[in-house]
Order: C-alpha cells, then sequence, then structure tokens
C-alpha cells in the first residue's frame, strides 16, 4: 500500500515562486542621455553603462543588468532613488520549458481524422463514454487527432492528460501543444525535482492548468474534472512500471477513465499484441489512419544480409548499400539517422583464448567499455579501467565485442571526415535541455548525420531526413523473452517511418543477420497485420500473453543459498494447489542473476485464466510469514514486460 501511495502522491515540497525581476525607464531617452554625460563626468562608468542601455532599450532584465552589464545593485537602486528608472518584480513562466514562439498553422484534416473527432463527439453527446484506438502508418497525423480531441474536452470544461512514452518526446510534443494550447499546458517528467513535480501537480488542483504531459506518472495529475486520457505509442514498454507497484499505465488509465468518466484513447504505428487482440475481439473499437500527411510516401525499404557482406570481405559495420546511400545524402545536401539499440563505444569484453567475459562485481551483467579507457557498469554505475590481459587465463588476446554508438560515430567519421554528426543516447541527454539542444540542431539542418539509440527512432518529424539506417536489427530480435519478435518489429517499423517525411523521397536500410526472419520482413513491408497473425499464432501455441497470462514470482536476497531454499520452498508450498491447467516454470535464476550484489531467483507460472494466476499470488501473500524470510524478499508481477 506504501508503495501504491507513493506512486501517485507527489512528495510534498513547496518551491518558491519563481520570481524576474526588470529594470524600466522612467524618464525621457533625452534626460537619460543628460544622466549618463553627467555621470561620465564623475566618473561613475557603470551607472553611465545602464543609462545608455536604457536609451536603446525602454526594459531590461534585472539579472542582465548585474549579469553582463556589470553593473552592482546599490548603483541600481542609487539610479532608481535618482527617478532614472523603476524596479518591476513579475512572476516568471511557471512552464519548466522555454520555447521559441512559432505561428501555430492548423493543417486541414482529413476525413480518416475527422471521422475519430465526429465519432468521439457523437457517443459523447449521446451519453456513451467509451475508449478507442487510432492505428495509423507513421506520419498520418495522430498528434493533430489528439489536439483536436483534447480542443473537444476544454470546451467542456474537462482537463486532459496526455502519456507519452519517453522524456526524449517531451519537448517535441510540449512545443507543439503550447504553440495551440498555450499556458493551459504544462509537463512533469523524471527530470523534475520532488518540488516542481509538487508545483505542477499543485497547479492542475488549482486549475491552473488544463493539460498534462508525460510519461506514466502524469496519469496521476489531480486534475478536478478529467475528461480525456491520451496513450500514445501505446504499445512501448516503458508504460509498464519495473518497479513496486508493477502497474500498467494502459490498465490503471482505463480504469481511472471508468472512475472519472473519462474517454481513454490510444495510438500506435505498432499496436501492442495486447492491444489489438483486445481490437480483434470487439472490446476496443478501432480507427485507422491509412494515408501519410506529414508528407511523401512511404520509403524504399532495403534488407540487407550481412552474412553476405562478411562473405563478400566488407568486415565493417555498414554495408556497401548503406554506405552509399550515406555518401550520396551528403552530396545532397539531405540528411541521414542512423539507429544502433545500444549506447557505450562497445559491448562485452570478451577473451578471445578462453571466452572469459568481464563483469560487474557487484551486477551479473557485463561491463561496457566507454572512451577513456573505462569499464561501466549500466546497472549500477561501477567504474573500472580498460582490463588488458584476462584475469582467467591471462591471454592478452581481449577486446570489445559488438559496437557501441561512441564507436560507430568514431567509425562514421573516418569514413565521411566531411560529415558532422550528433550522437543522442543516454550518456549524451543526461540533462532535459539536451535532448532539445541535439533535436532542435539537427531540424534547422546544423548537423548531416543522426546516430542514436531507441529514442531517434519514435515520434520525430524531420523534413529533410531522406535515409534511415539500421545498423544491427538483430539485437532486439535476440532478447531473452517471447516479447523479442514484437518489439523488433515495432522498433523497425518505427525507424522506417523517419525517413521521407518532407517532399523528398526516402530509403530504409536494415541490416540484419536474420533477413528471413517474420519480424523484420513485415516491418520492411510495414504490414502490421501480417505480423500480428504470425505472432498470436505463436502466442497462442505457447498460452503466452494475451492469449494465455503469466505471473512471474520474483525473489531476492543476498545469500544465493538461502535464496534457492526460499524458491524451493515456494514451489513446495504451492503444489498442492496447482490444477492441470497451471504450468510451472523454474525456479531457477534470473535473466539478470545479481543486481547491486543481491542475488535474484524467478519462478514462472502460466494459465489461460488470470483469476487462477491471482489465487496464486494470494495464497503466496498469506503464507508469507511461515516461509522464515530473513533479508529475502518476494515481488509479483503479473503478465511481465520483460524478462526478469
Amino acid at each position: 500500500m506504501i508503495h501504491a501511495l507513493k506512486t501517485v502522491l507527489p512528495v510534498k515540497k513547496e518551491v518558491k515562486t519563481k520570481e524576474e525581476r526588470m529594470i524600466s525607464a522612467c524618464v525621457p531617452v533625452l534626460t537619460l542621455q543628460q544622466g549618463a554625460m553627467e555621470a561620465l563626468k564623475k566618473k561613475q562608468k557603470a551607472k553611465a553603462r545602464l543609462l545608455e542601455e536604457l536609451m536603446l532599450s525602454n526594459r531590461i532584465s534585472y539579472s542582465l543588468v548585474t549579469g553582463k552589464l556589470n553593473v552592482s545593485s546599490p548603483t541600481v537602486k542609487a539610479l532608481e532613488r535618482d527617478g532614472f528608472l523603476t524596479i518591476e518584480v513579475t512572476r516568471k513562466e511557471e512552464l519548466p520549458f522555454t520555447f521559441r514562439k512559432e505561428e501555430d498553422e492548423r493543417p486541414v484534416l482529413s476525413e480518416e481524422q475527422q471521422l475519430v473527432l465526429d465519432t468521439v463527439a457523437a457517443d459523447r453527446a449521446n451519453g456513451e463514454i467509451k475508449n478507442y484506438y487510432i492505428y495509423g502508418i507513421t506520419g498520418s497525423g495522430k498528434t493533430e487527432v489528439y489536439m483536436g480531441l483534447i480542443e473537444a474536452c476544454l470546451k467542456e470544461g474537462k482537463q486532459a492528460i496526455l502519456l507519452i512514452p519517453e522524456i526524449s518526446l517531451t519537448y517535441q510534443n510540449l512545443r507543439r501543444f503550447y504553440h495551440r494550447f498555450g499556458k493551459q499546458v504544462s509537463v512533469v517528467h523524471s527530470k523534475l525535482n520532488d518540488g516542481e513535480k509538487y508545483r505542477q501537480f499543485r497547479r492542475a488542483m488549482d486549475g491552473e492548468i488544463s493539460i498534462m504531459i508525460g510519461p506514466r506518472s502524469a496519469l496521476f495529475t489531480p486534475f478536478r474534472n478529467l475528461g480525456l486520457i491520451i496513450i500514445d505509442e501505446e504499445h512501448e514498454t516503458s508504460y509498464k512500471s519495473e518497479s513496486m507497484p508493477k502497474y500498467h499505465a494502459r490498465e490503471v488509465a482505463v480504469k481511472l477513465g471508468e472512475l472519472t468518466g473519462a474517454n481513454v484513447v490510444m495510438g500506435s504505428a505498432t499496436p501492442s499484441v495486447d492491444a489489438f487482440y483486445k481490437i480483434k475481439n470487439g472490446e476496443l473499437p478501432m480507427f485507422r489512419l491509412s494515408r501519410r500527411l506529414t508528407g511523401g510516401e512511404l520509403p524504399t525499404v532495403h534488407i540487407v544480409d550481412m552474412k553476405e557482406e562478411l562473405a563478400n570481405g566488407n568486415r565493417s559495420v555498414f554495408s556497401e548499400t548503406l554506405r552509399g546511400m550515406i555518401a550520396d545524402r551528403l552530396n545532397q545536401g539531405e540528411q541521414s539517422m542512423l539507429f544502433l539499440n545500444r549506447r557505450g563505444y562497445s559491448g562485452s569484453i570478451i577473451c578471445r583464448e578462453c571466452g572469459e567475459v568481464i563483469k560487474c562485481p557487484h551486477c551479473d551483467i557485463s561491463l561496457s567499455q566507454h572512451m577513456g579507457g573505462k569499464l561501466i557498469c549500466h546497472y549500477c554505475g561501477y567504474e573500472t579501467t580498460m582490463v588488458r590481459k584476462c584475469p582467467k587465463c591471462g591471454s592478452l588476446k581481449i577486446a570489445g565485442f559488438k559496437a557501441g554508438t561512441e564507436q560507430i560515430e568514431e567509425m562514421i567519421h573516418k569514413t565521411f571526415p566531411q560529415a558532422v554528426v550528433l550522437r543522442m543516447d543516454a550518456d549524451t541527454t543526461k540533462k532535459a535541455e539536451d535532448y532539445e539542444a541535439i533535436l532542435s540542431k539537427f531540424a534547422s539542418g546544423e548537423a548531416d548525420i543522426l546516430l542514436g539509440t531507441q529514442m531517434i527512432v519514435k515520434g520525430h518529424d524531420f523534413k529533410n531526413v531522406t535515409l534511415m539506417g539500421v545498423l544491427l536489427a538483430d539485437m532486439s530480435l535476440n532478447g531473452s523473452d517471447y516479447r523479442s519478435a514484437e518489439r523488433t518489429f515495432q522498433l523497425l517499423t518505427q525507424a522506417v517511418g523517419r525517413a521521407g517525411r518532407g517532399s523528398l523521397p526516402g530509403d530504409a536500410v536494415i541490416q540484419t543477420y536474420q533477413p528471413e526472419h517474420y519480424a523484420v520482413t513485415y516491418a520492411a513491408e510495414q504490414d502490421y497485420e501480417g505480423f500480428y497473425e504470425e505472432e498470436i499464432a505463436y502466442r497462442d501455441f505457447l498460452e503466452y500473453p494475451p492469449v494465455g497470462h503469466m505471473l512471474c514470482v520474483q525473489l531476492f536476497g543476498p545469500d544465493w543459498k538461502r535464496l534457492s531454499k526460499l524458491s524451493l520452498g515456494i514451489c513446495a508450498e504451492i503444489e498442492p494447489i496447482l490444477e492441470s491447467d497451471v504450468k510451472q516454470i523454474g525456479p531457477g535464476k534470473a535473466a539478470l542473476g545479481k543486481k547491486k550484489d543481491i542475488y535474484r531467483q524467478v519462478v514462472y507460472y502460466k494459465c489461460r485464466d488470470i483469476e487462477r494466476l491471482i489465487a496464486i499470488k494470494d495464497y503466496i501473500e498469506k503464507r508469507i510469514g511461515s516461509l522464515s524470510l530473513n533479508q529475502e524478499q518476494i515481488q509479483f508481477d503479473l503478465d511481465p514486460m520483460n524478462s526478469f
């Protein structure tokens, strides 16, 4: 319960209202000029500087005066006493972002877009509060539909929440919504401190704002009259909380809609298999946006078999096809994007003699090599210097395996020295403003190539990008859980959709070692339904969600032997109540067997009836007292999104 309350309620931490002081001239320019000349005669240079500046600009920021103009506060106050100027204190902009003002040009909606608005309005007029799904190809104008729905919601005197999957989308979405709705918009995200989050929630509660944009935590904005919840890119795994409580924003949004009478609208170019299963079963009305309205057609997709490249003597991470297309774009003055689902300089550090992998001493995960000779753990932050010889066999044949974003950036500079490259990953976007800086630079044409991880393939709209290169499609395909094919299909479809969004035609190159895999071939064809039919047959056969359900019992503890004994004890406790249609998998070591010196074990239960699994969870909770827990912990996850 306490975890649930901490999730829903912000930390009550008041922040002072930010104030901005402005200096305004209160005498004519001629008087200012006379005052400046008098000050110079008395060798009062600071006074003269300020008066001369006021002659040019009637109103100046106080911080500019005391900073760049180097005029002290006593000097400013002296001029105020002499009647040359006044100091005004105004409340600073409440939004935790700043914007460059742009004209709000509203495009004419297509028939498909207008149908969504008309249907939702008609249903509400008839007293029917429904949930809907907008399935639209990349560039089909889902965001315009969202803004139209929000506008209708505000006209009813209600408020709206827009959930977005990644912090990298916050700036872009907020800017578009700000230009339409002005100061009615605010944002919450993980880079805000507790005081700033609390302030935004207070503003929502006090009616100062009507639209909240953010990741899943924005769902708990305390609006008094909520009318609409939009979940953009509904398929994203970040909507599922990996820490307690392990809720999915989609399920919580639907329940919140029931409690408040709000519509829930989900949207994606690649719906989750879970959501599309409900659509197919008639549980969720769907609208289809089939035309690309952002300009241009879907790009031409080229699948490159990297096994053939290797056989032909090309050991580079760039296939000949991709290399030629990048060179062509550079010559034409067009932009390219390169996607790699990995950060750091390289992946695992492996001994080529004995196969030893250099792992973090606190987590059961390989260390990643970064520039400057550092090895870093991406789970706990542990750092050490690069290992020069194998700690197991002493061999000097030890090196990084698989490329990371830093290494790819280095390769681009060597292959295309004339290209200006921007890199966007977790290492280059540590601050919220870093996203804006990189995206705005690329959007304004200051770089030729944008290289990045998943954050570059989702939602961004760059008119001059005519090439998207997916460097290693197999990275997500070889994941250790049943959703690997779904994730790969979604990533590739989103990536392909970044190219050719302007008036110029686009190309996408997918480099893979498994060119025949259905996730790759259907993504290249942008055929979601073809992928879904193949994927759901696999899920049905193996009783995976959404056809069946899974309960993941997760065990944590500092002592491996005690944890193993505990997991066996739990299985023994459960065995008498297990029915024939419930399958047990485990107990066993978790995919990440140790993290921050805490060992992790897991037991899975599978069943088509979710109530049976809930009964198992309830039974374990009741029996926890008899399990002799010391420092061990037990957590439950229903229908987990990631392998534990």
